[in-house]
């Protein structure tokens, strides 16, 4: 199920109007059925907001699949949808030093854990 339909599935089961779902996020009634709709995605801000009225996770909002990894920190689902965002020469290089930085990362903890 798309983010949108799990929104409007969400909404509705609560009772909730789109300008009242929007009130409580700081935002209009349109951009709720925007989102309903599948005109626009929720920044994953939005998404955190909307997770939190909900009362469900933010995994559970966004995951359309079922496979989803359960990543529960907001500051790093910030992070990986702005680098999400770049183009793919930036993107390549940012994922090259990141494999770097954890491939130093779990030498030393090896090298700890052995020692």
């Amino acid at each position: 199920m798309a983010i949108g339909e799990k929104i409007n599935k969400l909404r509705k089961e609560r009772g909730w109007s789109q300008q009242s779902l929007a009130k409580q996020l700081g935002t209009s009634g349109p951009v709720i059925g925007r989102y309903e709709r599948g005109e626009m995605v929720p920044s994953v801000e939005v998404a955190g907001k909307l997770a939190d009225a909900f009362g469900v996770t933010l995994d559970y909002l966004v995951d359309t699949t079922g496979n989803v990894a359960k990543i529960k920190d907001k500051s790093m689902l910030a992070r990986l949808a702005d680098i999400e965002r770049l183009n793919s020469e930036d993107k390549e290089t940012i994922l090259k030093v990141v494999d770097s930085l954890l491939r130093d990362a779990k030498a030393k903890q090896a090298y700890v854990t052995t020692a």
